[in-house]
């Protein structure tokens, strides 16, 4: 990296030798917290540093749950490395980061926070990860503009689905649609065929199960609402397991219900 950076904390070659970028909506919903709550552990067991920008929202809860379940994180600061006029968890979180063995870095010593350091931030994620995971991104997102950069750079980008009406979802599933970045739908992406976490082409989940909403939908459509209903389930959980199915190939809309795809 050409640039200058501050930093606090555990400066190291081991801290830097296998890196994830997790980043996503401010606004993250409770799909997209248990989404950080499933993939981090994983990653952190495969020994992945995690990599965030250390905003609310997706970006903290990675940090939060690498240190939760031990593992070491890197937070990116959109303000200055000594900038200290921030709110509380904020700065908590900052020591949490560096008290468990991780990093902080910043382009700056002092500067505050405002809308052309963010962007430069984004560099300095997009430098250091090797590879990068957007949890949820509304269709204008500064993470879909880490993602672009990961893409200059010619990284990895992933990105995982989300329902097709939630607008923190928008900017991942376009990511996807549009080839942009690869599905991610385990816990180690390059073995998607043989260990997906959702269910495979077959309609059968890791136990050999069928899923139950090809079951419901094996011999007619539904919309989504009889789906939630007929499985005792919230419409925003069918909704998160449609879209999962639907980019995948397995169900198909049309006129509002959902059917077997046949292709």
């Amino acid at each position: 990296m050409a640039n200058k950076l501050y930093w606090q904390g555990n400066w190291s070659e081991e801290i830097f030798a296998k890196c994830m970028g997790m980043v996503g909506s401010r606004r993250m919903t409770s799909y997209g917290r248990r989404v950080v709550e499933k993939i981090v552990p994983e990653l952190v067991q495969q020994g992945w540093t995690i990599v965030s920008g250390m905003m609310y929202g997706v970006d903290q809860a990675a940090h939060e749950v690498c240190i939760e379940c031990g593992g070491k994180t890197i937070g990116v600061l959109g303000w200055g490395i000594e900038y200290r006029k921030l709110e509380a968890r904020d700065l908590m979180l900052e020591e949490r980061i560096v008290e468990s063995g991780g990093l902080l870095v910043s382009l700056w010593k002092d500067q505050m926070g405002t809308n052309w350091t963010f962007p430069a931030r984004n560099q300095v994620v997009a430098d250091i990860c090797h590879e990068l995971i957007v949890v949820e991104a509304a269709s204008q997102s500064g993470a879909l503009l880490t993602a672009q950069m990961m893409a200059k750079r010619k990284k990895p980008v992933w990105a995982v689905p989300g329902p097709i009406t939630s607008s923190v979802s928008a900017g991942t599933n376009r990511l996807i649609s549009t080839g942009k970045a690869k599905i991610y739908l385990t816990s180690n992406p390059s073995l998607e065929s043989s260990a997906s976490r959702f269910a495979s082409r077959r309609g059968e989940t890791q136990r050999g199960e069928v899923d139950p909403i090809l079951k419901l939908i094996k011999d007619e459509g539904l919309e989504a609402d009889e789906i939630a209903r007929k499985l005792g389930q919230s419409i925003s959980e069918v909704g998160s397991q449609l879209s999962l199915l639907s980019l995948s190939g397995e169900v198909e809309e049309r006129e509002g219900k959902y059917y077997i795809s046949l292709s």
